[in-house]
């Protein structure tokens, strides 16, 4: 049925339609579902050229497992004013990743909750925005993987919840934006002729993203094998769902 959640069989069948080279709505149709969550589970796994059925399945377990209990100890606090400070900094770092300024905000706020999450209406407040605002802020994020929805227990609201592989999957979306750039820039090389000051400009910066991209990549696949794996087949069990 549409609504239920994608299994480990549609994750391999979505791998099989990609390396067939189908796009997104046939793939969907295959699986019986909306073209949207076809797109949006290959973005939020590495996009189409590094999508793969076993990785996709593990974050999806891994996000699942990882969900904060409903009551936490109480934990100190930094001073409000040092905090704010920090917020901002930590903002403004991640704007330097090319995040748009909400979208860094909403990260930075979710960074730094004791519990990794908010509701719309507790992020509009913090960063002094509109509701309408923050949604779209959330819905890229939520589109990159970096974020999660879900009902809050003790009320009809969403929260949001910051993906413990936000780290991870921000740095394999800037990988993926210098691989564009760097295939956009070969390309043009090859029009202006790599013998050309214009071509060998290219070819040169072509070269060095494509390589930073795949350095990039490369470096999360390791920790991902190192660190989170570990940590999921660790936590199989009575905490593994069951999708």
């Amino acid at each position: 049925m549409p609504g239920r959640r994608l299994t480990a069989a549609d994750r391999r069948q979505i791998a099989a339609g990609l390396a067939q080279g189908l796009d997104y709505a046939a793939i969907a149709r295959r699986l019986g579902r909306p073209t949207s969550t076809v797109s949006r589970e290959i973005a939020r796994n590495g996009g189409p050229a590094r999508y793969r059925a076993e990785l996709a399945q593990l974050a999806t377990s891994h996000r699942a497992r990882r969900r904060p209990p409903a009551t936490r100890p109480v934990s100190a606090h930094p001073d409000p004013v040092r905090k704010s400070a920090f917020i901002s900094d930590f903002t403004a770092a991640l704007r330097q990743t090319g995040l748009p300024r909400t979208a860094a905000g909403v990260m930075a706020c979710l960074f730094t909750a004791e519990t990794g999450s908010h509701t719309a209406a507790e992020l509009a407040r913090q960063l002094r925005v509109s509701p309408a605002t923050i949604s779209l802020a959330v819905g890229l994020l939520e589109d990159q993987g970096l974020v999660r929805r879900e009902r809050d227990g003790q009320s009809r609201r969403h929260r949001y919840f910051l993906d413990e592989a936000a780290g991870i999957r921000s740095a394999v979306v800037s990988a993926r934006a210098n691989q564009q750039v760097a295939a956009t820039a070969q390309r043009g090389a090859a029009l202006f002729g790599t013998g050309t000051p214009t071509g060998a400009r290219l070819a040169l910066a072509g070269r060095f993203l494509e390589q930073l991209g795949d350095d990039i990549m490369r470096s999360a696949e390791r920790y991902w094998s190192a660190v989170i794996g570990p940590e999921i087949e660790h936590g199989q069990g009575e905490h593994a769902p069951t999708e």
